[in-house]
């Protein structure tokens, strides 16, 4: 069994910041792809950032030079930290990994966790 459990999220002012964190746990063999979604009310799940295993990264246009992903993998941890946050980045952040169990590679999820920008 994996688990992803997301950490970090709350209510913060326009142009502030907050790191958000989702560690994974369980029979875990190796994690290839790690990353950060987004879904605000009435709106589609969206990416806001991805990492690989090779720490290369992507970013969603909107979070481009404001936010940044980052992994310890010694640790089965993902990190995004955010910066100059907008009212728009409100939205329930959700971690998700691609990760190699015993026998096969699937995605997991984690419960989210809920960001809020406002003054």
């Amino acid at each position: 069994q994996v688990q992803l459990v997301e950490s970090g999220g709350g209510l913060v002012q326009p142009g502030g910041s907050l790191r958000l964190s989702c560690a994974a746990s369980g029979s875990i063999l190796s994690i290839i792809n790690m990353g950060w979604y987004r879904q605000a009310p009435g709106k589609q799940r969206e990416l806001v950032a991805i990492i690989t295993n090779s720490s290369s990264t992507n970013y969603g246009d909107s979070v481009k030079g404001r936010f940044t992903i980052s992994r310890d993998n010694a640790k089965n941890t993902v990190y995004l930290q955010m910066n100059s946050l907008k009212p728009e980045d409100t939205a329930v952040y959700y971690c998700k990994a691609d990760i190699m169990t015993w026998g096969f590679t699937s995605d997991y999820w984690g419960q989210g966790t809920q960001v809020t920008v406002s003054s």
